[in-house]
């Protein structure tokens, strides 16, 4: 394995060297090659999906450098002339497709290759050329359609067509941001399969809003004239190591992989504490996200999207840039995907990683002996950013000296707009520009985490502060943390209470720390709330997890989407409310938590043109887990004045 160094920035050369590396582009050829030899596919089959079938736990835990690999591909197709969708699995090893199954009844991801079949059907569709031009648009090519999902609603004329309910902006010239002027109440309705626009809704002609929204270089004078340069240097280099998709940093090793559907995926995360790899989690990505609109307007209230699970958040990423996304001395790992036909596609600098200064570690000053000891914190950051239609989504993970582990979601981009007419103040957003507006929405993520908290026989405990009974409690200053085991899937279904300081553990009660207390690992919400959509809408059946903050389950291979593995129009009821009816046990065994996290967002003036980056995520943070403060080893900054 070669790693092409440069000052500021590598790129990391693929190999398979471990069962969890990515498939390579040799690879992803290979099992398209292997189905189409073996099955019978016609010229408008569309390649869904192409990634790795990974191996069990216990070959990838048992797994020693040298010993034989099988390697596999999962893949899932379309059939546009059938509108059959098909899961295969194929043996790179053997060279054969091992499964080949039709799925009824689902829709696959929407995939690119249809956003852009899709845009240019909806321009040259008659009906909706003679509705834009009602509304004084005389050129189709200024048009900007995004294929937006339809969810589903029950409607019989829609069963088993896979849809679009395309939303429809125009620009004022090739370059202009086309947000800034929506086509208000024309919702063009396309079957993707026939890629043919099956009506027109018209709700009524809104004018275009009259301002331009523009934020690029071309359209903004002015720049500020007092930012210094601000540069990130380490002359000798990162203090991490990669090999293949193994990343050792101080005392963390962990493996990263990428899917079209998650993204980035982190696999087999340790601390090496006094020479011992202990391990924390096994498997973390993304698993869903849902972005619930709350404008009830005709043209709106199916906005919903599921950016996972009906796009394919990895699919979305951006190839990041040196200096700009990424900011120091950066390592690079490329991601591969293919397009619908079945080919290779390579998503450059998909993944960063880099070290980042991160203030003040520990520090005390000793005001008798006028000794002060302080040491700066760094933290290794694991990231890739993703482009969904208007949106802007970064996720970064975080891991620090301490043994804390941070995930966060950054939110950028530009609002879904929509017109309103002259002088109307919309109830369901905020005007942000004459005659513009933005719907209030929420973005809703559920996190997989597959723990395995110094081994797999875990179990989770809820943690609130209480105050103490009066008869503890004399002086009325008494509080404690009241610890409940959560036993079962039912019981572990359950709410964030800011009021009690909640927070969860996942323990190990077989390991002890050196005063006797399993070891643990505590999920620490930050941001959240509740979905405010009513319990019989939609979004809320086919989004059931958004309902509940924590869910645990016991390990299943096939349990890896809280809103089941095909949302994309699905009525509803599959995913985390569906498996957890069993009420299985969750209690020392190998088991998976499921945090959900939500950001309500009321736009406001600042939002626009281009939004101001929001933050939200949670911690993983060592409880009793070390017998001290793990840090302490952290030594004090070279040349400087610390100690």
């Amino acid at each position: 394995m070669t790693i092409a160094q440069e000052r500021t920035s590598s790129k990391v050369a693929y190999t398979v060297n471990h069962p969890l590396s990515p498939l390579t582009p040799e690879e992803i050829t290979a099992a398209v090659a292997i189905v189409k030899r073996e099955q019978t596919l016609g010229d408008r089959v569309r390649f869904a999906t192409v990634t790795l079938k990974e191996p069990a736990k216990p070959t990838v835990l048992s797994f020693q450098p040298g010993d034989p690999i099988e390697r596999r591909a999962f893949l899932i197709l379309l059939d546009n002339d059938t509108a059959k969708t098909y899961e295969a699995i194929v043996s790179l090893t053997e060279e054969t497709v091992e499964d080949w199954k039709h799925i009824p009844d689902v829709q696959p991801p929407i995939m690119l290759d249809e956003f852009i079949d899709c845009e240019a059907a909806v321009k040259a569709n008659p009906e909706f050329q003679a509705a834009i031009a009602k509304r004084g648009i005389t050129n189709p090519d200024l048009v900007m359609v995004d294929p937006w999902s339809a969810g589903n609603y029950g409607f019989e004329d829609e069963k088993g067509v896979r849809l679009s309910r395309a939303l429809c902006w125009v620009r004022a010239n090739p370059t202009d941001n086309g947000y800034a002027r929506p086509i208000e109440g024309v919702v063009p309705v396309v079957d993707l399969n026939k890629m043919e626009v099956i009506r027109v809704e018209d709700h009524g002609v809104v004018p275009l809003p009259p301002e331009d929204g523009n934020y690029s270089p071309e359209f903004v004078s002015n720049y500020r004239q007092d930012i210094k340069p601000l540069e990130i240097v380490q002359p000798e280099g990162p203090s991490f190591d990669v090999e293949g998709h193994e990343i050792r940093w101080q005392k963390w090793r962990m493996r990263i992989g990428f899917t079209p559907r998650e993204g980035l995926v982190l696999y087999t995360v340790s601390y090496n504490n006094g020479g011992v790899e202990r391990p924390i989690f096994y498997r973390a990505s993304l698993a869903e996200m849902t972005v619930p609109y709350g404008d009830p307007e005709p043209h709106h209230y199916r906005k919903n999207a599921f950016d996972v699970g009906e796009y394919g958040i990895g699919s979305l990423a951006n190839s990041l840039k040196l200096g700009c996304d990424c900011l120091g001395e950066i390592t690079y790992f490329d991601g591969y995907i293919t397009n619908s036909k079945g080919e290779v596609v390579q998503i450059e600098n998909a993944i960063c990683l880099h070290e980042e200064d991160f203030g003040i570690l520990w520090k005390h000053q000793d005001w008798r002996t006028e000794q002060t000891e302080v040491r700066r914190s760094r933290r290794l950051v694991v990231s890739f950013i993703a482009t969904v239609g208007n949106y802007e989504y970064g996720f970064y993970w975080y891991f620090y000296q301490d043994g804390n582990i941070q995930y966060e979601v950054k939110l950028t981009g530009i609002l879904s707009t929509a017109a309103v007419m002259p002088g109307e103040q919309p109830k369901y957003g905020v005007l942000i520009a004459p005659q513009l507006y933005a719907p209030i929405h929420q973005h809703v993520f559920n996190m997989r985490l597959d723990m395995c908290v110094d081994g797999e026989q875990n179990s989770v405990h809820e943690v609130d502060i209480v105050q103490a009974e009066d008869a503890e409690n004399p002086y009325g200053n008494a509080f404690y943390t009241k610890s409940t085991p959560l036993t079962t899937e039912q019981e572990a279904q359950r709410l964030f209470d800011p009021f009690k300081a909640r927070y969860w553990k996942v323990v190990n009660p077989a390991k002890t720390n050196a005063v006797g207390q399993p070891v643990a690992y505590k999920l620490m919400p930050g941001e959240n709330t509740l979905p405010m959509a009513r319990p019989e809408a939609s979004v809320m059946n086919r989004a059931t997890y958004m309902t509940k903050h924590l869910w645990v389950t016991p390990y299943h291979e096939a349990e890896n989407f809280p809103a089941g593995d095909y949302p994309n129009q699905h009525p509803g009821g599959a995913g985390l409310p569906e498996w957890t009816q069993a009420d299985r046990s969750v209690e020392n065994t190998d088991l998976v938590v499921w945090y959900t996290f939500a950001h309500s967002h009321m736009p406001r003036a600042e939002d626009w043109p281009v939004m101001p980056t929001a933050y939200i995520g949670f911690h993983l943070k060592p409880l009793n887990f070390f017998d001290q403060n793990p840090a302490n080893d952290v030594p004090p900054s070279k040349g400087q004045s610390c100690h």
